[in-house]
C-alpha cells in the first residue's frame, strides 16, 4: 500500500513538472519562413514569427533568423536581441507598427533591446503606424536595416522618464509620410546617436523636441521637407550631407544646433533659425542653396 502511494505521488509530481519543463524559455531561439509557432523555436524546430519566438525566449536572450522571410510585427516587453543580419529578416507591417518597445518590468534591470538586420516595410499604408515605436527602455540599438513606407514616423521615440539611450547606426529610413526619426519626450532626457545612416523622402528627417540630446554624424539627410529640426532640443551634426530638402537645418524656440564639417547644399534654405541658435565649429560647406542662410554664432574649438 505504501509502495503504491509513493508511485502515485511520483507520477503526479512528474505530470505537474512536465508542463514547466516544456514551457521553459531558451536563451537563443530561431525563426524560419517554413517554421511554426507551435514549435519550441529551436534550430531544428523553429518558430514562424517574432511574436511566437519572443514568448519562448528568456530575458536577455536572442532571436535569430534561419532564412530571409517575413516574420511579422512584434511587441517587445523585455530585454532581448533580434539579430537577422546575415539573412535579412523582414517585417511587413501594413497599417500596424512594425516593432513596439515597451519594457516596464522593474525586475528587468537592463531594459535593453538590440535590433539588427531587419527590414520593416509599411507597404505605403495610409493608416497610423510607425516603423519602430519606443515607449519605455533604457537602451535601444537599431542597426543594419531598412524602414520604409510608413504613414506616421520611421522611428518614434516617446519615452516619459529616465535617461534612455537610443543608437541608430547603418540604417536607411525612407518614404515616410511623417518624420524619419521623431522624438516627442514628455519626461526624462533622451540621448540619441545617429551614424552612417540615410534618411530620405520624409517630412523632417530628424525631428527633436524638448528633453532630447542628439549627435548625428556621417549621415545623409536628403530630399526631405526639413533635413533636421531642433525644437527646445540639443543637436550636433558632423560630417553629414544635407541636400535636396526644402530647408536643410532648422533651430526653433530654444533649440541649439551645433554644426561641424557638413555639406549643406541644393536645399531651398540651407540654415534657418527661428528663436533658436545654430553654432558653427567651422569647415561647413553652405552653398548652392536657394537661400544659404548662416549660423547665428560660432563654437570655440579646443
Amino acid at each position: 500500500m505504501k509502495k503504491f502511494g509513493f508511485k502515485t505521488l511520483f507520477l503526479i509530481t512528474l505530470a505537474l513538472a512536465l508542463p514547466l519543463l516544456v514551457s521553459a524559455q531558451a536563451t537563443r531561439t530561431w525563426v524560419s519562413g517554413v517554421g511554426d509557432d507551435v514549435n519550441p523555436c529551436s534550430r531544428t524546430a523553429p518558430c514562424k514569427t517574432f511574436a511566437g519566438a519572443i514568448s519562448k525566449t528568456a530575458t536577455n536572450g536572442e532571436i535569430n533568423c534561419l532564412d530571409p522571410a517575413g516574420y511579422g510585427a512584434v511587441t517587445i516587453t523585455k530585454s532581448i536581441t533580434i539579430d537577422c543580419e546575415d539573412t535579412q529578416g523582414s517585417i511587413l507591417a501594413s497599417g500596424v507598427t512594425g516593432i513596439v518597445i515597451n519594457i516596464t518590468n522593474a525586475a528587468d534591470a537592463k531594459k535593453a533591446v538590440k535590433i539588427r538586420g531587419i527590414t520593416i516595410n509599411g507597404a505605403g499604408s495610409t493608416l497610423t503606424a510607425n516603423g519602430i515605436r519606443i515607449l519605455s527602455a533604457n537602451t535601444v540599438v537599431i542597426e543594419d536595416g531598412v524602414i520604409d513606407g510608413f504613414q506616421t514616423h520611421g522611428i518614434s521615440i516617446e519615452t516619459t522618464s529616465g535617461t534612455p539611450r537610443i543608437v541608430v547606426d547603418r540604417m536607411s529610413i525612407r518614404s515616410v509620410n511623417g518624420n524619419g526619426i521623431n522624438a516627442f519626450i514628455t519626461g526624462g532626457t533622451v540621448n540619441l546617436s545617429v551614424s552612417n545612416s540615410t534618411i530620405a523622402s520624409t517630412a523632417t528627417g530628424i525631428n527633436l523636441s524638448s528633453n532630447t540630446k542628439a549627435a548625428v554624424r556621417t549621415s545623409n539627410l536628403v530630399n526631405n521637407t526639413t533635413g533636421a529640426l531642433a525644437f527646445q532640443a540639443d543637436l550636433s551634426l558632423a560630417n553629414c550631407q544635407i541636400s535636396g530638402n526644402t530647408t536643410g537645418i532648422t533651430s526653433s524656440t530654444g533649440g541649439v544646433v551645433r554644426i561641424l564639417s557638413n555639406v549643406v547644399t541644393s536645399n531651398g534654405t540651407g540654415l534657418s533659425s527661428t528663436g533658436g541658435s545654430i553654432l558653427s565649429g567651422g569647415n561647413n560647406l553652405i552653398d548652392g542653396n536657394t537661400t544659404n542662410g548662416g549660423p547665428t554664432g560660432f563654437l570655440t574649438l579646443s
